[in-house]
């Protein structure tokens, strides 16, 4: 019971900061801020015990002899609820103690730290659930929570997008209600352990309508992946986070490290269920896929540091939908992670940034003296070694550590795909170190090396360690990897294209870096523009959701009256 303290004293820190006088409310919010730190201690402790030992089972009551309760209320906390809990009370920790003093002077000082507390206490609880009602309503409440840490409503664009974010979330969670009064329906149950039974020993079907079947499973897991990307801001979904840009900085610290992950634990969560349906992680795939490409291009026009920072955050989500849509659930729950407490991090000092900016307007500095190395073009020592890196060595050490590893790399795609996302993760490092321009060659060329090695690392440990921590059932494993096996001339295209498209960019980067001209059609060159506008414009989204918005309130307005009418007759 004593595990029960890591979501209590959120809760209890939120109480302490609400009843707080304006005279005592900075000493108030200082012993909240003990309490937080606290609860980090206890979830690590927690992760320690269930890594260790067996999972944590905490039930209230028993629904068996509660008439009036049929829902049983309790916790289960396993390793992946372990991990996600002491993630998101380190990140609320550091958030929480940074907001002290950030919004010192704000008149709504005592409300917006509550709701930080009471935003820790709700994703505690939402990952420790240990049925789906119990994680539904959190995930609800969570929603909730996302329209109030706006939390400057005086301001009219604030308070627009908060009611978007609101708008938005309600689509999506109606489809995640949806799924679990479907799986309630077919399987008979809400408990998690005892749905995962069920489901894995007995396969079901559910009708669409008269003579059209469809497996129980895919259905389910459709409906809740609408819900995930809702939360995730996956397109066509991810309207809702560039409009919630406007919220204070801590705010988006805690929503794009902490709130915006819940789709991906709600999938790794729901795994067994997924892992029946390759229909659901192919859709998964290749939402992920186009999110992941559209977030990325959009934050690379844009020229405010918080929009960037926003749209980075819906390609990286992007990336942890497309790895559980490729079967590789741990890696989407360490990509979470590492993504999380990066941009936390980068949420919480932009501020420092843009400050900076507007008392020097020449920040950030630009070297102009080239004089040292080919006037600032790229070497072609620099060049071969982030050609030959990205493309080569990946390959090279996951065919040696092949045998040490025991890796099935030619046995499974999900394998593969982990030299896919070397060779993307790599080629994104190494093509930022090659504006280095001003520095030695070799020295680029060494740093190239080190952080390809690094990557590679990291990657390995991700699929080997952690996935043997967080799911130690080998055939579990190989289990989601056989369902989310694509077609083999898809698979294969992906690859030779991911391979020519990196090729490509390497021999782009030459020519441009030595003044040489690329020739390209007109008809491309025009069709480039428009995409660069579009992109700027975020595809225009916002506008096509308020138009989306009048058309349903003229037709709600023509209803109306026609039902007046009838009401006349």
């Amino acid at each position: 019971m004593w595990s029960l303290l890591v979501p209590l004293l959120p809760l209890l820190a939120a109480l302490i900061v609400v009843c707080a006088e304006d005279s005592t409310r900075y000493a108030h919010a200082r012993i909240a801020a003990w309490l937080i730190g606290t609860a980090c201690i206890g979830s690590a402790v927690t992760l320690y015990f269930v890594a260790t030992s067996d999972s944590i089972t905490i039930r209230f009551y028993n629904s068996a002899t509660a008439a009036s309760l049929t829902i049983p209320i309790g916790f289960y906390i396993d390793r992946l609820s372990g991990v996600m809990m002491t993630l998101i009370s380190a990140v609320s920790l550091i958030i929480y103690s940074y907001s002290i003093n950030y919004l010192y002077q704000d008149r709504h000082y005592r409300r917006y730290l509550t709701l930080i507390c009471l935003t820790d206490f709700v994703l505690i609880c939402m990952v420790s659930s240990s049925n789906l009602m119990m994680l539904f309503l959190f995930w609800q409440m969570l929603s909730y929570l996302l329209y109030l840490l706006a939390h400057n409503h005086g301001h009219s664009t604030t308070l627009e997008g908060a009611y978007k974010t609101f708008t938005v979330l309600r689509v999506a969670d109606m489809a995640f209600l949806m799924g679990i009064i479907l799986s309630y329906q077919v399987y008979g149950t809400l408990d998690l352990q005892e749905l995962f039974t069920r489901a894995t020993t007995s396969r079901m079907t559910v009708a669409l309508w008269p003579g059209m079947d469809i497996d129980a499973a895919t259905a389910i897991t459709l409906l809740m992946f609408i819900g995930a990307m809702g939360k995730s801001a996956q397109f066509p979904l991810h309207l809702w986070l560039p409009s919630s840009l406007f919220a204070p900085t801590p705010v988006h610290g805690l929503l794009h490290a902490g709130i915006i992950n819940a789709g991906g634990f709600m999938i790794n969560r729901m795994a067994p269920i997924f892992g029946m349906s390759s229909t659901t992680l192919h859709v998964a795939f290749v939402i992920g896929t186009m999110t992941a490409v559209l977030g990325a291009s959009m934050m690379l026009v844009q020229n405010d540091i918080k929009k960037t920072l926003g749209l980075s955050t819906i390609g990286q989500m992007g990336y942890m939908i497309m790895e559980c849509g490729l079967g590789a659930f741990s890696l989407a729950v360490f990509h979470l992670i590492a993504h999380g407490l990066f941009k936390a991090t980068v949420f919480l000092n932009c501020g420092n940034v843009i400050q900076k900016a507007r008392l020097e307007p020449h920040f950030p500095h630009t070297n102009q003296d080239h004089t040292h190395h080919e006037d600032g073009q790229l070497s072609r020592l620099t060049w071969s070694t982030g050609f030959a890196t990205t493309l080569f060595i990946p390959l090279l050490i996951l065919l040696v550590t092949h045998g040490v590893l025991h890796i099935p790399l030619l046995q499974s795609q999900g394998t593969v795909i982990i030299l896919f996302f070397i060779w993307i993760t790599s080629s994104q490092a190494i093509l930022t170190l090659t504006r280095l321009r001003a520095v030695a060659s070799w020295k680029v060329s060494s740093t190239m090396l080190v952080t390809l090695l690094f990557v590679i690392f990291i990657y390995l440990f991700a699929v080997e360690s952690f996935t043997a921590f967080l799911y130690p059932n080998p055939e579990e494993v190989a289990s989601y990897f056989k369902a989310a096996d694509l077609p083999d001339w898809l698979f294969d295209l992906i690859i030779v294209a991911s391979t020519a498209m990196t090729i490509l960019g390497w021999f782009y980067l030459y020519l441009k870096a030595h003044g040489r001209s690329v020739w390209v059609p007109v008809w491309i060159d025009g069709l480039r523009n428009k995409i660069y506008v579009a992109l700027i414009n975020r595809l225009y989204a916002d506008e096509l959701y308020g138009r989306l918005g009048q058309v349903m309130m003229r037709l709600v307005h023509r209803i109306d009256k026609q039902e007046e009418g009838w009401s006349r007759r």
